[in-house]
């Protein structure tokens, strides 16, 4: 029996599917984290945020999805290693980060801690989603990151679902087109001397957004100020 005993212990220890390994060294996660600390501070020193705010790194593989969880609205800002992974460049970076920032500075602006913009959120949280997407690409562009880059990040790390009509979330194909469209407004010189138009993610992007750029060019072209119903 005691044979029988030593022998499971023996084989329970062994086994790999019992082992511990961490996905990254000490050296790793610190310089990870330094990274964000770095690329988030920026963001709030270049476009002058007073409100407190800190960023963590987390190992976890993916995060929640939210519009306004308790992390933000206690302004603390994590990114998780399965958001990270997509992350290819500090402009990258930059959007990922400068997202959940906006959603953060709105939650200092309601009474009691921000509650009750977390209720009109709540109540309207694809339009807010909208703004908080937009918000966004001000304060990387303020910071001297490519706004492009958002579009990359979220062509990738976001699905396409069937549709958003009982959804908190905007389908990512109207959420992409209408940051194009604000960029195409009022940062245009990113498009006219566009670092990403080589980039496979970009031209992804361009690719399955031909019918909602036909439609934002027909709103250019008959100087429109109607909102465009995108796909």
């Amino acid at each position: 029996m005691n044979k029988i005993l030593l022998t499971l212990m023996f084989l329970f220890m062994a086994s790999p599917v019992f082992a511990l390994e961490n996905t990254h060294s000490v050296e790793d996660l610190n310089s990870i984290q330094t990274r964000v600390d770095k690329i988030g501070t920026d963001l709030l020193n270049q476009n002058k945020i007073t409100k407190r705010m800190v960023f963590v790194y987390d190992e976890k593989e993916k995060g929640e999805l939210r519009l306004m969880s308790k992390t933000l609205t206690d302004r603390q800002i994590i990114l998780y290693d399965g958001i990270y992974r997509f992350i290819q460049s500090d402009d990258e970076l930059a959007a990922a980060l400068a997202r959940d920032i906006s959603m953060a500075v709105k939650s200092y602006n309601g009474m009691w801690g921000g509650k009750i913009d977390s209720i009109q959120v709540a109540l309207g949280p694809k339009k807010f989603e909208t703004v908080a997407d937009k918000r966004a690409v001000d304060y990387m562009v303020n910071a001297g990151y490519n706004p492009l880059a958002l579009i990359v990040f979220i062509n990738k790390t976001c699905p396409q679902k069937k549709g958003d009509r009982f959804s908190q979330h905007n389908l990512t194909s109207k959420r992409l087109a209408r940051i194009y469209e604000y960029i195409t407004y009022k940062y245009p010189s990113y498009l006219e001397n566009n670092e990403y138009a080589n980039n496979m993610y970009y031209q992804n992007f361009l690719l399955t957004s031909i019918e909602n750029r036909k439609k934002l060019a027909k709103k250019i072209e008959t100087n429109s100020k109607k909102e465009v119903k995108y796909e």
